[in-house]
């Protein structure tokens, strides 16, 4: 991982320590020794991450951060607050200015690179998710454009073995999160594989049992392996701090709990967790946009082409029958022509929930192109995919198509269907036979259902 990192202190020496410090983990380093400079450096430079001291002359370190937060263009940059100062206002200020992390100088190695590395990974997130917002809105897919507020709380497991810790870190997130305490590690694991958590917090202090094998099962459940981990230790614990990273725990506190840590620390991983979720969502979004109709909402062409294959690839070796169906509208341009492309629109929606409401659950419903629309049915033989036929050309034939206004219109449809028969190689066969009888329906009159010959 790397990233570039802003070091903004008026004490060369602090500057000079921490960058030595964050080129060891090949970070790109730059400096300032005071907020104006920062802010500037900001404004023209891409960057991933600001340690940034409190006191400094001139500008102290909350009214840069307040500038930063308040700027749309460098809002999304994680902010890291070095300071000396560890008075509980301080830290509650620092939350108020919009800092994500803390760190006490002097500052220890450990704590500086999981924090960074922490940071830069959320950022890394909110960056992709930007670009894809900025992307759907500019094509006008305004639902997947929409970020998520995090206005509603998180729902944290916490895992602690002592109902006097559980009281005091309930209190203490009752403001960011609604948060389930249980005492029972295994009980714990349930929960998190049941549950929608944003945020598991692992508390060592239950005793005869290790903390990171719960740590562990966590990650190795599918269910659970990218929820965030949080774990709470004793100060000067590092082995243990060192081994629970090395197991994927997203960060960790140390005891004494400092409330207003535990609240940036715990919204940070709610951040991430949801993050996450909406670029999986957003990806899964732009699968279906991929492989759907805009018009009718059934699969397109593109999805056909390749499901279609898997489709006769496993008719073939199973020997399974398989069959396809191809209708057309009858004078469908004739409609475009009188109504307008509207009402063309519309009946083509129309059309499309007629063949949804026709076709089994295991069948296939595709529009091909234009007026043309594909069913696939596996497991189907020629009598069984001709009484289908029939049956969506009779309800096509049947209903009077409604027009914006009240008017109806009386369509057709012409079907041509095709079986999966020995000889056949490729499922552009299969296609090809269909059309071939489409085509015959079509000549001999229309509004009929034509099988291919065998």
């Amino acid at each position: 991982m790397t990233a570039r990192i802003l070091v903004v202190d008026d004490i060369p020496a602090n500057v000079k320590l921490l960058e030595a410090r964050l080129l060891a983990e090949y970070f790109d380093v730059l400096t300032a020794d005071n907020g104006f400079k920062a802010l500037e450096i900001v404004a023209n430079t891409h960057l991933d991450l600001i340690l940034l001291d409190v006191m400094m002359p001139g500008m102290d370190g909350f009214e840069v951060c307040e500038r930063l937060k308040s700027n749309p263009k460098t809002m999304h940059i994680p902010v890291v607050m070095v300071t000396a100062l560890d008075q509980p206002t301080d830290r509650v200020r620092g939350l108020k200015a919009g800092a994500d992390d803390f760190l006490t100088k002097p500052v220890n190695d450990l704590q500086l690179v999981s924090r960074v590395k922490s940071l830069v990974r959320l950022k890394t997130l909110s960056d992709e998710l930007r670009i894809r917002a900025d992307t759907a809105r500019t094509i006008g897919l305004e639902d997947i454009a929409k970020l998520d507020s995090f206005e509603v709380p998180g729902q944290v497991l916490l895992v602690d073995g002592r109902g006097s810790s559980q009281e005091r870190i309930i209190k203490a997130l009752k403001p960011l999160a609604e948060v389930l305490a249980i005492s029972d590690p295994q009980a714990a694991i349930f929960e998190a594989a049941e549950n929608p958590f944003d945020l598991v917090i692992i508390n060592d202090n239950i005793e005869d049992y290790d903390p990171l094998r719960l740590c562990a099962q966590l990650r190795l459940l599918e269910r659970t392996r990218f929820l965030p981990l949080l774990l709470v230790t004793d100060g000067g614990n590092e082995e243990l701090v060192v081994r629970a990273l090395d197991l994927g725990v997203n960060d960790y506190l140390m005891r004494p709990i400092d409330p207003n840590e535990l609240v940036a620390r715990t919204l940070t991983q709610i951040k991430r967790k949801r993050y996450n979720d909406k670029l999986r969502s957003s990806v899964h979004q732009t699968i279906e946009l991929a492989v759907t109709d805009g018009l009718t909402g059934l699969h397109n062409r593109r999805y056909l082409d390749n499901h279609l294959k898997t489709l006769f690839n496993r008719a073939a070796a199973r020997g399974r029958p398989l069959s396809v169906c191809i209708t057309d509208i009858d004078r469908f341009k004739s409609v475009n022509d009188t109504y307008g492309h509207d009402v063309g629109d519309e009946v083509l929606r129309e059309f499309a929930r007629r063949i949804r409401s026709t076709v089994r659950g295991a069948d296939l419903a595709c529009r091909y192109g234009g007026e043309e629309f594909v069913v696939v049915m596996p497991d189907t033989d020629a009598s069984a995919a001709a009484a289908i036929a029939e049956r969506l050309r009779g309800m096509i034939e049947a209903i009077p198509f409604t027009l914006p206004g009240g008017a109806q219109l009386h369509i057709t449809a012409s079907l041509g269907i095709a079986t999966f028969c020995e000889g056949m190689e490729t499922p552009e066969q299969l296609m090809k036979s269909a059309d071939k009888a489409l085509y015959e329906a079509k000549n001999s009159g229309r509004n009929r259902v034509v099988a291919a010959a065998a």
